[in-house]
């Protein structure tokens, strides 16, 4: 075998998708790194690489080749591949061409099912270099690309033209085509402070040579490090902190290969906007950071990130000023504009605007998120004089000229105009906050009607998207459904809304235009359920999937329910008697599973005294419980259950369950059927993994 060198895959491109960036580096590493485990090509650490023209692996020790192996093969039964006079018969010896094996090395394999010809191969590895094109080759074509596009008169496809490709094992460059292009070992550095192409020598000085010599810092959390400490130190020194930098780090680092702060400002006019107006302007349109001062107000100054070092400084920000002074100056015509015309004026206009086709307008959105919200605060009891004003103008910001050039607005500027138009202010901040959570861990509704309207909105998207049949495929969710069924598990269960899921998907369902049937709730049901079990996972790393699927088994009505179940299973599991309790109850589910009984226990034919020790045990388990479950205090039902684990364990170590005399059976079967009955009341213990 030859010996291990690194490998270094590069693929240069025009700007690649700022947001994307990231996603994209990952999944082309962990693509690569599948394909090289796929292949049994040995190596050690990887490094993803990433800036705004290039994607990179680099992948240390990965050996020259695989290593041999041998696999058994498996043939036709010798009693069709050998005749009676021992010889291979036609089918023996098509075997025995087939893997190149001559007949004295045929082997016989005895199995369950009967005797089988086999032999043993061995596979010679092939070389790293022949393996790599295909791996990278895959790994590019899995990538997460929504949209995959064209250029020039070539047939290949990706996010953005690819115009360079370096593939190096070692310093031996790795010949392909990837994308249409020849790889070699040659790069590209800044695309103004570097001249002409640089040479990679070696993998290992991949991202040296880009730094010192193509003025790009390849790795991208270093480049983020250095955005947020650039950025940090720039507002500092204007006298204030940078504000929601998270929201744009990476992002700006996407962006830039060489960062270097400005600071800038603006006329202190513009302060007397909207907070928010005044933010989305400088981060949603030019990506420029903040400034606060110490009491978190916000100053007339900004930081943003230029992508190179210039030997005008003061020209770069007075660029960047001008940029911002328009924009700003268009926000504040806009917020003077819009407060001309009451929100409640702009309803009409909502028939206008088609929501989505087979769905109506805008205006039918909000009368049918109005009569959601209604039954869900009907169902909590929740009394409201304003939600349904709230609901009937929380779409009407979609139509000012505020909303239509900052749409990440929205809501929060309905909230300003409401008040501005005299609105309650439980109508205000309901509107302001129905969008709520925007995005993951974002904040929650605080508001009783911002909660119920947030539910109502977020489960109408969901159910009408269901029944026109554009559910989320694959990588495509055009709707955002994967983040609004998010949204709904994290209304229901943090903002503690004891709602039947089912109920609320039904009514959601029935709201619609046109036949809803029934399948379009279970689907509905199912999806959200996915969400649910990622979100409990993500929240707790110690919860296993088996857990979840025990309570999700039981299906609870209200996720509030279920993640009181939950989190009584989680401590049921620490207990001594959890283990054997659940391998009791994955038996009796396999009894039950082949020959049930429908009958109730007749306690007259309880005769061994394992079966009279369980009922008896039961029957006072019963007695404790049923109070218990119907208070839901689940730990402390689960508490009492695990004192049946002698009479259980006791029942199966005595007694014969399949007896011959069939009362006798099925009354035992009986027994199980209620013991499984009265576990299940919390979650299917059955499939707890605790062996």
């Amino acid at each position: 075998m030859s010996k291990a060198n690194d490998f270094l895959v590069e693929i240069g491109t025009e700007e690649l998708p700022p947001k994307a960036l990231r996603t994209l580096m990952d999944a082309f590493a962990s693509g690569v790194a599948a394909g090289l485990d796929d292949a049994r090509l040995a190596h050690g650490e990887i490094t993803p690489y990433a800036s705004p023209r290039r994607l990179a692996v680099l992948v240390n020790a990965l050996v020259g080749d695989q290593e041999d192996r041998r696999s058994e093969q498996k043939g036709p039964p010798v009693s069709v591949a050998i005749d009676d006079d021992g010889e291979l018969t036609a089918a023996g010896q098509a075997f025995a061409k087939k893997w190149g094996v001559k007949p004295e090395d045929l082997e016989r394999t005895k199995t369950e099912k009967g005797e089988w010809l086999s032999c043993t191969v061995l596979e010679s590895g092939q070389a790293a270099k022949d393996l790599l094109p295909n791996i990278v080759a895959k790994a590019l074509a899995d990538l997460p690309i929504p949209r995959r596009m064209r250029w020039g008169d070539r047939d290949t496809e990706f996010v953005r033209p690819v115009h360079w490709v370096v593939m190096l094992h070692g310093e031996q460059i790795v010949k392909a085509t990837i994308l249409g292009v020849k790889s070699g070992n040659k790069t590209r550095g800044h695309r103004f402070m570097s001249s002409g192409t640089l040479v990679i020598e070696s993998p290992a000085k991949y991202a040296s040579t880009l730094e010192k010599s193509g003025k790009v810092i390849a790795s991208f959390d270093k480049r983020r490090d250095k955005v947020v400490k650039a950025a940090e130190a720039a507002a500092t020194k204007a006298g204030g902190v940078i504000v929601d930098g998270e929201a744009l780090y990476d992002e700006v680092a996407a962006l830039v290969e060489w960062p270097v702060p400005v600071t800038g400002s603006f006329d202190e006019k513009y302060l007397e906007l909207p907070r928010e107006v005044v933010s989305s302007t400088l981060t949603s349109h030019q990506r420029y950071f903040p400034v606060a001062d110490a009491s978190g107000e916000l100053m007339a100054r900004f930081v943003t990130l230029s992508n190179l070092k210039s030997s005008a400084p003061a020209k770069v920000r007075d660029g960047n000023e001008r940029v911002i002074r328009p924009r700003l100056a268009d926000a504040a015509f806009f917020w003077d504009n819009d407060r001309r015309t009451a929100l409640s004026a702009r309803q009409a206009k909502l028939r206008e605007v088609v929501y989505q086709r087979g769905l109506g307008s805008l205006h039918d959105k909000s009368a049918r998120v109005g009569t959601i919200a209604r039954w869900i605060a009907d169902t909590l009891a929740i009394e409201s004089a304003t939600l349904e004003r709230a609901a009937a103008l929380s779409k009407c910001d979609l139509i000012t000229d505020m909303v239509g050039e900052f749409p990440d607005l929205q809501g929060t500027m309905g909230g300003y105009y409401a008040r501005h138009d005299g609105e309650a202010d439980s109508v205000a901040t309901a509107i302001a906050e129905h969008y709520l959570p925007r995005f993951s861990g974002d904040a929650l509704p605080e508001t009783n009607d911002g909660q119920v309207l947030a539910l109502a909105d977020r489960i109408d998207t969901l159910a009408g998207v269901f029944v026109i049949g554009k559910k989320p495929s694959g990588n495509r969710d055009p709707f955002g459904l994967r983040r609004a069924a998010v949204a709904v598990v994290r209304l229901l269960v943090e903002c503690k809304l004891d709602l039947d899921l089912a109920a609320l998907i039904d009514a959601a369902v029935s709201a619609q235009p046109g036949a809803a049937s029934n399948e379009f709730g279970e689907e509905l049901y199912a999806f959200i359920s996915e969400r649910l079990r990622r979100y409990f996972l993500d929240r707790d790393s110690t919860l296993a999937t088996e857990t979840f699927d025990a309570v999700l088994a039981r299906r609870p009505s209200s996720l509030v329910d279920f993640e009181r179940r939950l989190d009584a299973l989680k401590a049921f599991i620490k207990l001594d008697e959890a283990a054997s309790l659940a391998s009791a109850n994955k038996r009796i589910a396999n009894i039950l599973k082949k020959e049930s009984s429908d009958s109730d226990v007749n306690p007259g034919l309880l005769a061994d005294a394992a079966e009279v020790a369980l009922a008896d045990a039961l029957s006072a388990a019963r007695d404790t419980a049923g109070p218990l479950l119907a208070a839901r205090d689940y730990g402390a039902v689960l508490t009492q259950l695990a004192g049946l684990r002698e009479p259980i364990d006791r029942f199966f170590d005595d007694v014969m369950v399949m007896a011959d005399d069939v009362a006798v059976r099925n009354n035992r079967l009986a027994l199980l059927r209620d013991v499984r009955a009265l576990f299940n009341g919390v979650a299917d213990i059955s499939r707890l993994a605790l062996d």
